[in-house]
């Protein structure tokens, strides 16, 4: 059973990690993806890859904090496939620090990636959601089912010290989440939430493995403590973290007709924590 059958989905930060694992598990239920991410040369191997394993992709590089990025994205996608049934909104990365040592430039790029970002992407798709469902609605009656899906976390959700920052934009997505469920209910567009606990991406790897990534004026040291690891294992109760592919499988059940009539609601994916 392919669950995505003839849908086209748009998934950023899908070079790598939760993003990339979406893109294939989409993919292998049928649908046609368009790969967002800031690194080009990852985001064109990524749908090399699945294009190579039979699948449709397409590869639209670029940062999802830029202005003009979102309606590019979108006019992009419609150009190659004239159509969205999904958007999965899960670029990001987190830049820690404890309140009274963060910058406003750690405060606002954690905005700007987790709460801005999704919001210009789904306001620049809105005239063709909108459009087409009153346009579905006059000629048969009833929209198709059409799926929004913000990325959010359990420090979002609940706190964790040290991401003062990363809270306030993944709390804010879930915001979101909740008031479009509401205003897009008329048009059959199902809006929800994964709030994802400790998963194995770049961003939890031991930060003594070195990577880095360069934003502007920033060298931001990826990863995490190994020490701090190994309490999180210990505090989830399945006693590790989740696998990319793990974390998917949420995104898809909301991505899919399965979730018909679920909209509003924030999934926590954490092991049992």
């Amino acid at each position: 059973m392919k669950l995505m059958e003839g849908k086209v989905a748009i998934i950023t930060g899908a070079a790598r990690g939760i993003g990339r694992a979406c893109a294939e598990v989409f993919s292998a239920h049928g649908a046609r993806v368009v790969l967002s991410d800031i690194d080009e040369a990852p985001t064109h191997e990524a749908a090399e890859q699945i294009k190579g394993a039979g699948h449709e992709a397409l590869a639209v590089p670029g940062d999802v904090t830029a202005q003009d990025f979102a309606p590019r994205l979108i006019k992009a996608t419609l150009e190659e496939y004239g159509r969205i049934d999904a958007i999965v909104n899960n670029a990001g990365y987190t830049w820690d620090g404890v309140i009274h040592k963060m910058t406003d430039e750690q405060w606002q790029a954690m905005l700007d990636v987790h709460l801005t970002a999704p919001f210009r992407l789904i306001r620049a798709a809105s005239e063709y959601l909108r459009e087409t469902a009153k346009r579905e609605k006059e000629e048969q009656g009833r929209a198709a089912a059409r799926k929004i899906v913000n990325v959010s976390s359990t420090t979002g959700t609940r706190g964790n010290a040290g991401q003062v920052n990363y809270a306030a934009g993944k709390a804010g997505i879930v915001g979101v989440t909740k008031t479009l469920a509401k205003e897009w209910g008329q048009f059959n567009i199902q809006v929800n939430a994964v709030a994802f606990g400790f998963i194995e991406t770049r961003l939890t790897q031991a930060k003594e493995a070195g990577e880095r990534l360069t934003r502007e004026s920033a060298d931001i040291a990826l990863g995490i403590p190994q020490q701090n690891r190994e309490i999180a294992f210990r505090m989830i109760p399945m006693g590790r973290g989740g696998t990319p592919e793990e974390a998917a499988g949420p995104v898809l059940f909301f991505s899919s007709p399965l979730s018909d009539y679920v909209s509003g609601q924030v999934l926590e994916v954490t092991g049992g924590l």
